[in-house]
C-alpha cells in the first residue's frame, strides 16, 4: 500500500536504466537531469501539507518521467513503477494501473509492483469478477496465474536438474523406489512448467491488453456514437480490458466476465 509518507522510498531505484540508454533522443546528461528533477519533485510532493501543491508537484515529477521514457525510449520496469506511484498519489488511478501493468509486463517477478498494482486495483470504481470457469481454473492451477513468467522457467530449469540427477541415480542404483518415484514427480513438475511457459508466451504474443484512463466512458455495441449501449453503467478508470480489434477511433474490448463492448480509443490506452 502506498501512502503520502512513506511511497518516497520507492523511487530513486530506476537510475540504472540511464546506462543502458541507447539511440535516445536526449542526451544522458539531460536524461540524469530529469531524472533527478522528478525524484526531488516527487518527495517534495511527499513532504507538503498542502494539497494542491502536492498535487502540482506530481505533475512535475509524472511529466519528467514521461519525457525519460517518451524522448530517452527507455523501458524500465522501475520507471514505469515510479510513474504508476506518481499517478496513484495523483488519484488517476487508470494511468496508475496502466503503468503497473506496464512494470510487470517488463518484470513480473517484483513483489513491489504486484502489491502496488493489486492495492491500485482494489481502489477502482468497476468490480468486474472472472466467470465462475476461470475463478476455478485460477485456484486449481495458481501456480500457473501466480507465479511470473522468470519464476516459472527458474521453477522448470530446477525441476530439469533434479530430473536428471534422479534418473542418473536410477541408471547407477537401479530402478529402486525412492529415485523412481522422486524422478517421476520432478519430470512431471518440469512439464508443468513447460506447458505453462508456452502458454502465457503465447498468449502474451497473441493477446493485447489495455486500461480505460478516461474518468468514465460509455461501451456501445458497435463502432459509433449511434450504437446502443452495451451496459446499464458507464465503465470507469482503471478497467482493465483485453483488445478484441481496432477500428479508427474505436476499440473492441474484452472485460474479465467475457462481456464486450466498444469504446473510443481515446478513453483507453494499450499496455
Amino acid at each position: 500500500m502506498i501512502g503520502r509518507k512513506t511511497s518516497y522510498i520507492f523511487i530513486g531505484i530506476a537510475l540504472s536504466a540511464l546506462a543502458v540508454c541507447t539511440k535516445a533522443d536526449l542526451p544522458k546528461n539531460t536524461l540524469a537531469d530529469l531524472f533527478g528533477q522528478a525524484n526531488t519533485a516527487f518527495r517534495q510532493a511527499n513532504s507538503t501539507t498542502d494539497n494542491e501543491e502536492a498535487e502540482r508537484l506530481y505533475e512535475k515529477a509524472i511529466l519528467s518521467y514521461e519525457r525519460i521514457i517518451s524522448e530517452g525510449r527507455i523501458q524500465n520496469a522501475k520507471l514505469f513503477y515510479n510513474l504508476g506511484n506518481a499517478y496513484f498519489l495523483k488519484e488517476d488511478i487508470g494511468k496508475a494501473i496502466l503503468n503497473y501493468r506496464r512494470a510487470e509486463k517488463l518484470d513480473g517477478s517484483d513483489p513491489d509492483i504486484r502489491k502496488n498494482l493489486e492495492f491500485a486495483r482494489s481502489r477502482r470504481i468497476d468490480k468486474i469478477a472472472p466467470k465462475t470457469q476461470e475463478r476455478v481454473l485460477e485456484t486449481l492451477f495458481f501456480w500457473h496465474y501466480d507465479f511470473s513468467l522468470r519464476t516459472k522457467f527458474l521453477l522448470a530449469c530446477l525441476f530439469f536438474s533434479a530430473a536428471c540427477i534422479f534418473v542418473t541415480a536410477m541408471i547407477w542404483l537401479g530402478r529402486t523406489a525412492l529415485p523412481t518415484v522422486a524422478a517421476v514427480i520432478a519430470v512431471g513438475l518440469w512439464l508443468c512448467f513447460l506447458v505453462s511457459i508456452g502458454v502465457e508466451s503465447r498468449r502474451a504474443a497473441a493477446v493485447v491488453c489495455g486500461v480505460i484512463t478516461a474518468q468514465d466512458v460509455v461501451a456501445r455495441q458497435g463502432d459509433g456514437q449511434g450504437y446502443p449501449e452495451s451496459f446499464k453503467d458507464p465503465l470507469h478508470s482503471g478497467t482493465e480490458f483485453d483488445l478484441l480489434e481496432h477500428r479508427p477511433g474505436w476499440l473492441h474490448i474484452e472485460l474479465p466476465d467475457d462481456s464486450d463492448g466498444w469504446i473510443p480509443d481515446n478513453s483507453a490506452e494499450l499496455i
